[in-house]
């Protein structure tokens, strides 16, 4: 029986398959890379928030004002407001805008009012007063109120009563 020798001569068959499974690999990561690229490419970064900056001031009485003092035109109807008292979110969040909701007595004014239209601009005041039946504020609280838009934050501001 002859043994083929160490130094032989690999069979025709065994040359042609690796140069072509290579090919086939270097394909399939061009084909991978161009598809991953054309995704990338094709998705636009989200626009930044609009920048802002607020006065807030309280009282005990539960009548929260907020002044727009610097930054771009909020358009009211992408606007919410979070307030905490001392740390925690009051019972019922003021929707925006609003005439009557439940935890704040009716008739807020400025960009907080239902019948305001157009854009919170700098200069512009809104104002509500919470209810007896929301979440008290009373000498020596700290008020935090923040300005939402499309759900990120443009700015928090914070007061003492």
């Amino acid at each position: 029986m002859s043994r083929p020798s160490p130094t032989a001569a690999p069979d025709a068959g065994d040359r042609a398959s690796a140069p072509l499974a290579s090919v086939l690999l270097v394909a399939l990561v061009v084909l991978l890379a161009a598809g991953v690229g054309t995704t990338t490419l094709a998705v636009e970064p989200p626009d930044p928030p609009p920048a802002a900056a607020f006065d807030v001031d309280a009282d005990a009485s539960g009548r929260i004002a907020v002044t727009y003092l610097a930054g771009d035109p909020l358009p009211v109807e992408d606007l919410s407001v979070r307030v905490r008292v001392d740390g925690s979110p009051i019972a019922h969040q003021p929707p925006v805008p609003f005439f009557a909701a439940r935890g704040f007595e009716s008739g807020p004014t400025g960009p907080f009012n239902s019948a305001w239209g157009g854009s919170w601009e700098p200069g512009a005041t809104g104002a509500f007063s919470i209810a007896g039946t929301n979440t008290p504020l009373s000498e020596g609280s700290v008020v935090e109120v923040r300005i939402v838009v499309d759900g990120s934050v443009v700015a928090t501001s914070e007061v003492r009563v």
